[in-house]
């Protein structure tokens, strides 16, 4: 006979002061930004506009209140862009978050389904 078992799902993201600030998309287009060092580059391989990119570049920035990726213009050093200090730690702690969240799910579910598909012969009607 199979156990039964529900999965309990959810996803993290952040917010500050009402302002989105990160959540799986932009994580992934920091990552990006970082292997690349070009918000466009990094638009390209997520498929997405420039503009929508450096939309939520600047939304990042300003809900945090200070760079989270900078940017240099073209000329003798040739542009580009960079993940600060702060963008770097925020996405290492993004990731730990990530970790613990997954494992409380996981934690969840299985006592969520435990609970659920547990037999008792003459239950009480609360469930005890």
């Amino acid at each position: 006979m199979t156990s039964k078992s529900v999965e309990v799902q959810g996803r993290v993201w952040l917010r500050t002061n009402g302002k989105s600030l990160l959540g799986k998309g932009r994580l992934e287009l920091l990552r990006h930004i970082e292997a690349t060092g070009s918000i466009s580059k990094a638009a390209k391989a997520m498929k997405m506009s420039y503009k929508s990119a450096w939309d939520a570049v600047d939304a990042m920035n300003n809900a945090m209140g200070m760079p989270i990726v900078e940017s240099a213009s073209g000329g003798t050093r040739g542009g580009g862009s960079r993940l600060t200090d702060a963008g770097r730690r925020l996405i290492r702690e993004f990731q730990l978050l990530e970790e613990r969240h997954r494992q409380w799910l996981e934690a969840a579910s299985q006592e969520f389904s435990a609970r659920l598909f547990k037999r008792h012969p003459k239950s009480s009607p609360d469930g005890k």
